[in-house]
């Protein structure tokens, strides 16, 4: 009885797909008795075998309707047909089971009918044909492209709009490769994933890629889904991708992105140049093919522009341009270039008043050059096809123009583009216009700061020297350094170099003060300790003035005096670094000196050191800036500085070269210091060019002294000023006999000009007065200042020495007598 139950059983036998899972089966008899009932059977319904079999089938359904058409089924059964019907059963638990009913006729081996009854879920069935019918849809009908493969990474199907994303004109996909098909622009990408979901089962959302281009807005982006598809059984089938067009997303993703790449790649220094620079490479790549700022040149030195003046007057400079080097089109203005006058074009007139123009594609370049043939040479690079143009307008001034171009990506530039090309050039405009100005006040502060200090070159009987200044860069401030070389009476010479703490104009004007304060110092002839204490002195006051003026003030100083005549050199520091020598002979080093603390600090005394200084010896002071790099090593920046200079300050070469070679070596100026350097070469008079005597404190010498001093003036060829001399030694002895006592000393020199010096123990300074008509003294200092170019005092460590300087012409000063 069994056997032809059995034999209708779906899947037996290789029948019908085995994935589907097996229906409920029945017999029944010609009574409509059930007489076998199947484990599925029991499964759908709940009822077991033994409760079932012997009772009548109808028993099973639950309505009369349901009855009468099982009824009409088995007739029609009865008839030798199958029979197909839904039909609600009743669940041991009471509730309805919708079921597919299929009946068949069926006769045993005694010839007795009976009926093979199959049943099926009608829900599931129902779920299962819902799904199918949502899948053909989705497939057909929704607008996301869908891609199906095998195994084998080979296209089965692919939807309508899969086809116009994958394919192109004339090409063919199914059945063909992953990747066979070149032209995409992601194939790659395409068969790596699909392995990879096919080999691991995972599978891989939201990956963006791109296809060609299928229109005029060039390449769409995509995301794209990859799925593994199996059967129940888990058997690989094939693979599944959908693709989700996210161009427009995307578009204004990378907006931003440039947007905030603008923002913090443009304008972060205080240089117009390398703003403008920054702009064309942020837009290159990123928006265009080819870009360039144009700037007037009055914004290059930190002026503004001209106000409302039309383009033929612009005078606009090519200054940052993108690609750069070989990628720059051939035959455009590259970097630097100036083009010539522009004509009054419409659209040079727009860009004027502060408008963003686009061009969008070839006929509309085509038309706005059209009778200026000039304008596409200078303007229109090679394969040019789509460009914008925006103003760098700032605080209503045009700045510049921002040209960006479309060569070689075929998609044109659109009002999104001129928008976004906008927003970036009023962001780059502020920053051009504030280095502008910054360029502006930096000048002027290096201006004012160049003006306080001394000639760059000077030339005395002590030494050649050579000052440079190199104000500090990349936005820093002006500083305080400064350099200085004061003549002294006797041919001596001061060296001095100093740095103000801070930066700006209040730093700047530090500098001045203490640099005039230095000279006037110097001029009294105070040695270097000595003076440092009373500019130091100077310091403490200006910080009294310093907490009105919200600054704090301070400095270091080096000041160094060397005598060309015992060839000595006296330095005394105040928290500065030391000098470096180089020797004729070729040795070089820093000078060993105790610095004392900087300037204002005050609790510690200057020391002073005096050492020998060779003819032709350089020596070097500066400022930290030389030595202080990015390591911020003071001992391996003097390292550097003493090595550039054993290598750059060789036999006969000149100054002006080894400065500057030793700057270029340093590399540019320092981000954050400013820099001041001094060499000096140093120069000795001959002994043959100096006299001296000795003698007693008796009125009685004042004959021989000068007697002395007219045979060595006869001696050196002098003759012409040997009656001016003899009375200014006769006037300066007499008095250093009757004011001061011996020993008196007395010293001629001999070079461009002739110093007398005269030396006596006492320290009381003589004071030049007129003498009235009848007072009987009084005109001797009054005589000398007469006779001489200029005369003076000097404090000694034994009194002080009374010194004049004659010029060596026939061109002798008339007397002034009093009457």
């Amino acid at each position: 009885m069994s056997g032809p139950v059995n034999a209708e059983r779906p899947g037996a036998g290789g029948e019908g797909p085995p994935s589907e899972p097996c229906p409920a089966n029945a017999w029944v008899d010609r009574a409509g008795t059930v007489r076998l009932w199947s484990a599925e059977a029991e499964a759908l319904l709940g009822y077991p075998a033994k409760d079932v079999c012997g009772t009548p089938a109808v028993e099973l359904l639950t309505t009369r309707g349901d009855r009468r058409t099982a009824l009409a089924g088995r007739d029609r059964a009865e008839g030798g047909q199958s029979w197909d019907g839904v039909l609600s059963l009743r669940h041991r638990d009471g509730h309805k089971v919708p079921v597919a009913l299929r009946l068949r006729p069926l006769t045993d081996r005694e010839g007795r009918a009976g009926w093979s009854v199959s049943a099926r879920d009608a829900r599931r069935i129902e779920r299962e044909d819902l799904d199918r019918a949502m899948m053909r849809a989705l497939f057909e009908q929704y607008p996301t492209p869908i891609a199906l493969l095998d195994d084998e990474l080979r296209y089965r199907s692919l939807n309508v709009a899969a086809e116009q994303v994958l394919t192109h004109p004339g090409s063919r996909l199914i059945g063909r490769r992953v990747g066979a098909d070149p032209s995409h622009g992601d194939a790659e990408t395409l068969e790596r994933v699909l392995r990879q979901v096919r080999e691991t089962g995972e599978p891989v959302l939201g990956l963006p890629v791109r296809s060609p281009p299928a229109g005029p807005d060039g390449d769409r982006i995509w995301s794209l889904a990859t799925f593994r598809l199996t059967d129940p059984t888990d058997r690989p089938l094939g693979m599944c991708q959908t693709y989700v067009d996210i161009t427009d997303g995307y578009r204004a993703e990378r907006r931003l992105e440039l947007l905030t790449k603008a923002g913090a790649g443009i304008g972060a220094t205080l240089d117009v140049e390398r703003t403008a620079q920054e702009l064309a490479d942020v837009l290159v790549p990123a928006l265009g093919d080819v870009a360039w700022v144009a700037l007037s040149e009055a914004v290059l030195a930190g002026d503004e522009p001209p106000k409302a003046i039309g383009p033929g007057q612009w005078n606009l400079r090519r200054i940052g341009v993108a690609p750069t080097g070989d990628d720059w089109p051939t035959g455009l203005p590259a970097e630097g270039a100036v083009p010539p006058a522009l004509p009054n074009h419409a659209l040079l007139r727009r860009i004027g008043q502060g408008e963003t123009v686009l061009l969008p594609d070839r006929d509309s370049v085509i038309a706005a050059a059209e009778g200026h043939a000039e304008l596409a040479r200078l303007f229109v690079p090679e394969h040019g096809h789509s460009a914008v143009a925006a103003p760098l307008f700032a605080r209503g001034l045009v700045l510049g123009t921002v040209v960006v171009w479309r060569t070689h990506r075929p998609g044109p530039f659109g009002q999104e583009d001129a928008d976004l090309l906008t927003e970036i050039a009023s962001r780059a405009a502020l920053g051009v216009d504030n280095a502008r100005r910054y360029t502006r006040e930096h000048r002027a502060a290096v201006a004012l700061q160049q003006g306080l200090l001394p000639a760059a070159t000077t030339d005395t009987p002590a030494a050649e020297t050579v000052g440079f200044y190199v104000p500090a860069g990349d936005g820093a401030e002006i500083g305080g350094d400064w350099y200085d070389v004061i003549a002294l009476p006797s041919f001596r010479v001061a060296l001095v170099a100093g740095d103000v703490t801070g930066h700006g104009l209040p730093a700047t004007a530090t500098m001045g003060r203490l640099r005039t304060a230095v000279a006037t110092l110097a001029d009294l002839e105070l040695d270097p300790v000595e003076l440092l204490t009373h500019l130091d002195d100077l310091v403490h006051q200006l910080q009294t003035e310093a907490p009105h003026q919200g600054d704090t003030v301070g400095a270091s100083c080096l000041y160094a005096v060397y005598d060309p005549v015992t060839c000595q050199c006296t330095l005394a520091g105040a928290g500065h670094p030391p000098p470096v020598v180089i020797r004729p002979d070729g040795t070089i080093g820093s000078v060993e000196f105790s610095p004392g603390p900087l300037l204002g600090v005050g609790g510690m005394p200057f020391e002073a050191t005096t050492f020998e200084l060779e003819p032709g010896s350089v020596i070097a002071v500066y400022t930290k800036g030389v030595i202080y790099r990015d390591d911020r090593d003071p001992d391996a920046g003097l390292r550097r500085l003493t090595d550039r200079l054993a290598e750059f300050a060789g036999p006969g070469r000149g100054l002006d070269g080894v400065g500057h070679d030793l700057l270029r070596s340093l590399g540019d100026a320092p981000a954050r210091d400013d820099m001041a350097l001094l060499l000096a070469r140093t120069r000795a008079i001959a002994p043959a060019n100096t006299a001296t005597w000795e003698f007693p404190a008796d009125a009685s010498v004042v004959a021989a002294a000068r007697k002395a001093a007219a045979g060595q003036l006869a001696a050196w060829g002098l003759d012409e000023v040997s009656f001016t001399t003899e009375l200014v030694v006769s006037e300066l002895v007499t008095n250093a006999v009757r004011y001061a006592g011996g020993p008196i000393g007395l010293r001629l020199i001999r070079e461009n000009a002739l110093v007398c010096e005269v030396d006596d123990p006492s320290n009381t300074q003589p004071r030049l007065r007129r003498a009235r008509w009848s007072d009987e003294g009084g005109r001797g200092l009054f005589l000398i200042a007469q006779l001489t170019t200029r005369w003076g005092s000097r404090y000694t460590r034994s009194g002080k020495t009374i010194w004049t300087e004659q010029p060596l012409t026939a061109d002798l000063p008339l007397l002034d007598l009093p009457p």
